[in-house]
């Protein structure tokens, strides 16, 4: 049993103007099954990977947002204040202003 048999060559079909009617096929060309499932992997890990740091991040800022919220109001109430205190007439040192 001979491994090495003879193969055809592959024919090649052209125009009179030189150009290929099709596109050479040669064999192998084809992308390989465990590539294509790797590229899948790739697709869903960084698919993944950036639910994640969405997930990552939307906890943040739940996490922050009431504390943002808190210092908002305390720093609201601290203008008011510091306007009503300019308003009445008096200093931070309790002197009246004339």
């Amino acid at each position: 049993m001979n491994r090495m048999a003879p193969q055809q060559p592959p024919v090649i079909d052209m125009t009179p103007d030189g150009r290929f009617r099709e596109p050479l096929r040669t064999p192998g060309t084809r992308v390989p099954v465990s590539f294509k499932l790797l590229i899948g992997a790739v697709v869903v890990a960084v698919l993944a990977g950036t639910a994640a740091l969405a997930a990552l991040a939307l906890w943040v800022v739940s996490m922050l947002l009431p504390v943002m919220i808190i210092a908002g109001g305390v720093a609201y109430a601290a203008f008011k204040y510091r306007q009503w205190r300019h308003r009445s007439g008096t200093s931070a040192r309790g002197v009246r202003r004339p």
